[in-house]
């Protein structure tokens, strides 16, 4: 039979798929779609009825400093989810980029992949798509190896540490949805002050917890002190990789204790504790200009690994020119 697309943007219409990622799956889907200024979209290849391969994305409002200085951009992680042998999947990766270029572009303005396994797959279809590549980086620790993670910090890491749980800075994962929403709240005010980060609604934390409680794939740490949230992370976890997506800290107010350091220490210990091989973090820039996430994170020990994002926009001289700038 030939192959059918399906493209999906309301979670009361999903029919059950199979799958383990969690960038592809269901339960983020539906996360998107209770985050107020979000829209997922997911598209599923068929064949004879059953599922081949799905590709989900997220559609939301960007803030830029350039003009134009609001638009709207699709944000895809990863390639895919894939059902077929590994020789059929470039080909059913082509259709389904097809179909979701072409729907994303309805409402955004910018198409963007990042989080790309391999840099390499899928170029001939990015190109035909008419999308461009930017080098990028990717910093993510080895959680695998028989020494502590510890051990790879440098030595000020280890001392800040130290020092943050001597001044009364207490670590765990948050346990209700008060702490939750508390976390969320004290994040998004760290992240203010930064305003080219985006940082999603509070109610995203929220379903984030609730749609993947019952199988474990997201947790949240938070801080404490005297009973105060004052730092904290969020993870999701897919395969045998944790993503450490956001973090942060009251850094200024609550110096001695630490938080943001505290916070990426508490992802890090849980993920080793759980079995996972790495933990990545989600944005850490550009390669040819500093980035000071990236410097931050690089004295857990992780390691820089080079990588490519694909964009589109919807203007195809832009596609053209920026291509040729950055071939």
């Amino acid at each position: 039979m030939p192959l059918e697309l399906t493209t999906y943007r309301h979670s009361n219409d999903l029919p059950p798929l199979p799958g383990t990622d969690t960038f592809h799956s269901a339960e983020l889907f539906r996360t998107y779609e209770a985050t107020p200024g979000y829209r997922p979209l997911l598209v599923v290849a068929w064949e004879d009825g059953h599922p081949l391969g799905k590709m989900l994305g997220v559609i939301r409002r960007s803030v830029r400093l350039t003009p134009p200085a609001f638009i709207h951009r699709c944000e895809i992680y990863g390639t895919g989810e894939y059902f077929v042998p590994p020789s059929r999947q470039p080909a059913l990766f082509a259709v389904l980029l097809q179909q979701l270029t072409r729907e994303a572009l309805k409402h955004s303005f910018l198409i963007e992949f990042r989080n790309l396994e391999d840099p390499k797959f899928g170029y001939l279809p990015f190109k035909q798509n008419g999308y461009f590549p930017v080098n990028w980086l990717r910093v993510r620790n080895s959680l695998h190896e028989e020494r502590s993670i510890e051990s790879r910090f440098s030595p000020s890491r280890l001392r800040q540490i130290r020092k943050g749980l001597q001044n009364g800075a207490e670590v765990r994962e948050a346990c209700s949805p008060e702490e939750t929403e508390s976390f969320a709240r004290m994040l998004h005010h760290v992240y203010s002050f930064k305003i080219r980060r985006h940082f999603p609604s509070l109610r995203f934390f929220r379903e984030l917890e609730r749609q993947f409680m019952e199988r474990q794939q997201s947790r949240i740490f938070v801080v404490t002190y005297r009973g105060r949230i004052i730092g904290g992370s969020a993870c999701i976890y897919s395969g045998t990789t944790a993503y450490l997506w956001f973090s942060g800290g009251m850094r200024k107010t609550y110096a001695l204790q630490y938080p943001g350091i505290l916070a990426v220490w508490a992802a890090l210990r849980d993920a080793r504790q759980r079995g996972y091989r790495h933990l990545e973090y989600m944005d850490v820039g550009l390669p040819f200009r500093r980035h000071g996430y990236r410097d931050f994170v690089l004295r857990f020990g992780g390691k820089q690994i080079s990588t490519r994002r694909w964009f589109r926009f919807r203007w195809e001289w832009l596609n053209r020119l920026l291509s040729k700038f950055y071939e």
